[in-house]
C-alpha cells in the first residue's frame, strides 16, 4: 500500500504528462538546416570561383595589353594665306603739281578720254616743268615716254600728226597720210610708229622722227598675212617693230578675235623683215617684252597671256594685256575692275604693291612710262 503522499505525487505526474505536446523532429530540422547551409556555401564557393576565373582572364589582359603608342607631335595644318599687297595712299587734290609716281619707279605720263586715242580733255605730264598740264580739244593725245614731245591728232587735220614740244612751247604738224589705230612712241621717245593705209593702197610701216622726218615702207601683207586688229607695235629693243600674223586654218569670226600664230618683226630703219616670233596673241607695245627678251605679254584670243618667246609656250594667264615689264620679274598693270588701281606684281600674278589713282583719273585712259 502506498501512503496518501505517494498517491498525490503520482497523480501530479500523470497530469503533467497529459499536458505535454509532441516536440518537433529536431534531427530532421537539423539536417534540413545543414543542407541549406551547405547549399549556400557551395553557391558562395562557386561565385568566388567564377570571380577568380574572370579575374584570371581579365587581369592578364589588362597587365599584358601593350600601351597605346605615343602619337608624334604633328603641327596643326595652316591655311594658305595670300600675302596682302602693300596699299599706297590715294594721291591728294594737288596730285597734278608733280609727277604721279607708280610702283616700280614709273610715272603717269598722261590721262584722257575718248576711245583708244584718249581724245577729248585730259592731262599731260610736262617734264620740263615737272607737273601736269591740261589739254583740250584734240581727238588724240599721246605723250612721249621720255623727253618733252606729245603727239596730237585733230579731225580738222586729216592725214596729219602734230608734235607739241613743251620745252619750246610750240606745235608742228606733219603730213603722214591716213594712219590706222593709234600711233606708238619708241621707248626713247624720239620716233613715232604709224600704220599707214590709204584707200585701195597696201599697208605701209611709217616712222615719224622727232625732227619731223617721215619714212614709210611697204609691207607684203599676202606674205605676212594679218586679219583683225592689224597694226604695228614696237618690240622691246626699240629697233624692230612687230606685225600680228593670223593663224592659218583657224576659224575667223566677227564675234571673236582671230587666232594668231605669232608676230613678224621688221627693221624700224629700213622696213626689211628680220625674224618671226611664235606667240598666240598680240603684244601691246615695247613694255610688253621683258628686258631680257624671254617673256612677252599678249592679248590672246580670249584672255591676256604670259608667253615664252623661245617657243610661244603659254606660261599663264594674266589680269591685263596692257602690262609693262618694270624688270625681268616685275609687271606693272592696271586692274581691269573696281577702282582700277595700278598694281606691281610678279610673273605668277601675285600682287605686291597697289597704287590708287586720284578720283579725276579713275575713268580715264592712262599712259605710263619709266620716271
Amino acid at each position: 500500500m502506498s501512503s496518501p503522499a505517494e498517491e498525490a505525487l503520482r497523480a501530479a505526474v500523470r497530469d503533467l504528462a497529459r499536458q505535454a505536446r509532441p516536440a518537433p523532429d529536431l534531427a530532421a530540422g537539423a539536417m534540413r538546416r545543414g543542407r541549406r547551409l551547405r547549399a549556400r556555401r557551395r553557391a558562395a564557393v562557386a561565385a568566388a570561383a567564377a570571380l577568380v576565373a574572370v579575374a584570371a582572364v581579365a587581369l592578364p589582359f589588362v597587365l599584358l595589353r601593350p600601351e597605346s603608342p605615343v602619337r608624334p607631335a604633328v603641327p596643326e595644318p595652316t591655311a594658305t594665306v595670300t600675302p596682302t599687297p602693300e596699299l599706297l595712299p590715294t594721291p591728294g587734290p594737288s596730285w597734278s603739281a608733280s609727277p604721279l609716281a607708280l610702283p616700280g619707279g614709273w610715272v603717269v605720263t598722261g590721262a584722257g578720254r575718248g576711245g583708244s586715242s584718249q581724245g577729248g580733255s585730259g592731262w599731260v605730264l610736262d617734264r620740263s616743268q615737272g607737273r601736269y598740264r591740261p589739254v583740250q580739244g584734240y581727238d588724240g593725245v599721246w605723250p612721249a615716254p621720255e623727253g618733252t614731245l606729245t603727239a596730237l591728232a585733230d579731225e580738222d587735220r586729216p592725214g596729219e600728226i602734230g608734235l607739241a614740244d613743251a620745252a619750246r612751247r610750240r606745235t608742228d604738224w606733219f603730213r603722214t597720210g591716213k594712219w590706222l589705230m593709234q600711233p606708238q612712241w619708241s621707248p626713247d621717245g624720239r620716233r613715232l610708229l604709224l600704220t599707214i593705209q590709204g584707200e585701195g593702197e597696201p599697208m605701209r610701216l611709217g616712222v615719224l622722227d622727232a625732227d619731223g622726218g617721215v619714212r614709210t615702207f611697204p609691207v607684203d601683207t599676202d606674205r605676212y598675212f594679218c586679219t583683225d586688229y592689224c597694226f604695228f607695235t614696237w618690240a622691246g629693243d626699240g629697233r624692230e617693230v612687230a606685225l600680228q600674223q593670223t593663224g592659218s586654218g583657224g576659224p575667223q569670226s566677227e564675234s571673236a578675235r582671230h587666232p594668231r600664230r605669232g608676230v613678224q618683226l621688221f627693221s624700224a630703219e629700213d622696213g626689211r623683215p628680220t625674224r618671226f616670233v611664235a606667240m598666240p596673241g598680240d603684244p601691246a607695245g615695247p613694255w610688253a617684252w621683258s628686258p631680257n627678251g624671254r617673256l612677252v605679254v599678249v592679248q590672246g584670243q580670249r584672255e591676256p597671256l604670259l608667253v615664252e618667246t623661245a617657243d610661244g609656250r603659254v606660261v599663264r594667264s594674266l589680269p591685263a594685256a596692257d602690262a609693262a615689264f618694270v624688270t625681268d620679274d616685275r609687271l606693272l598693270y592696271r586692274r581691269p575692275y573696281g577702282d582700277r588701281d595700278f598694281v606691281l606684281a610678279d610673273p605668277t600674278g601675285r600682287e605686291l604693291v597697289r597704287q590708287p589713282l586720284p578720283p579725276e583719273l579713275v575713268d580715264r585712259i592712262v599712259t605710263v612710262a619709266p620716271s
